[in-house]
């Protein structure tokens, strides 16, 4: 049996990412933005990828710099598989390896069920599911190459799949959306027990109602914001930063044990709290 303490297993006086290389999707704003930054402060170099508004990614770039670690911008669609292969193999060449990957990448198309179109429920499954795939099965092939390096972490790779609460609560005129993050979550738990007897660590992080570009609307004016507070029992909407600062904890050390789990990030939503005072 491992008798070591936290204390032997972790140097507090470290950046928790020290020396590691992390890869986040879709991080030129919102949620992606936030954890790039973040893991740039504990000590990651990071790849920022985009799909469009390179300007954006290059500030994300720019202000990750600003920590004395490596990053830079690279432009390509998760959905394609070319384009996929392409960035993780440019970062092995550049960086050296992959050892973090923050599968972030994702998109809205809303209407209701009889006036969705099959190109809009398409585009949704294709970059919210398969995109997550394409990424993790590129870092994964990298993560068995190199196997665990003790210095950097315990592990061998850690892959962090960015869901939504909404992977188990229903949404009414969302169904294309609803449908990928249910499928990121059986994504995730599957690659997890496949993977976790070659110390590859791979989990999800469910966020709830977060104040990004994506859901403007959702909190943007004062009636807005006053409805959706009714379904988050903690009294505050997110910030992507609060998603980011579970990432960063998530993909270092000091969750080493944690496998195959959804931490959601959302202020009690999936309390269901409308059912406080007994429905």
């Amino acid at each position: 049996m491992n008798t070591s303490t936290r204390a032997d297993r972790k140097d507090f006086s470290v950046p928790l990412l020290r020396g590691q290389r992390a890869l986040v999707t879709g991080a030129n704003s919102g949620i992606g933005k936030a954890t790039a930054i973040a893991l740039g402060r504990a000590g990651a170099d990071v790849v920022v990828n985009y799909v469009a508004d390179r300007p954006a990614a290059e500030s994300v770039v720019k202000e990750i710099e600003g920590f004395g670690v490596r990053s830079y911008a690279h432009e390509a669609d998760v959905s394609q598989e070319d384009q996929v292969v392409g960035m993780v193999s440019r970062m092995v060449d550049e960086l050296g390896t992959i050892d973090i990957l923050i599968a972030n990448a994702g998109l809205q198309r809303d209407a209701s069920l009889t006036d969705m179109s099959l190109d809009s429920w398409h585009k949704v499954i294709e970059v919210n599911l398969t995109g997550q795939f394409l990424c993790a099965r590129e870092a994964v092939k990298e993560f068995l190459r190199r196997g665990v390096v003790p210095e950097v972490s315990r592990s061998a790779g850690k892959i962090i799949c960015m869901s939504s609460v909404h992977q188990i609560i229903p949404w009414a005129g969302h169904v294309n959306y609803a449908s990928s993050k249910g499928g990121v979550q059986m994504l995730m738990a599957t690659m997890a027990q496949e993977l976790a007897p070659q110390k590859i660590r791979v989990n999800a992080i469910g966020p709830g109602a977060i104040k990004t570009p994506i859901n403007r609307d959702a909190w943007e004016t004062q009636q807005a914001e006053a409805d959706l507070m009714t379904l988050i029992p903690y009294g505050r909407i997110g910030v992507p930063e609060d998603v980011a600062d579970a990432a960063v904890v998530l993909a270092s050390d000091l969750l080493d044990y944690v496998i195959g789990t959804t931490l959601y990030v959302d202020g009690g939503m999936t309390l269901f709290p409308g059912f406080a005072t007994g429905g």
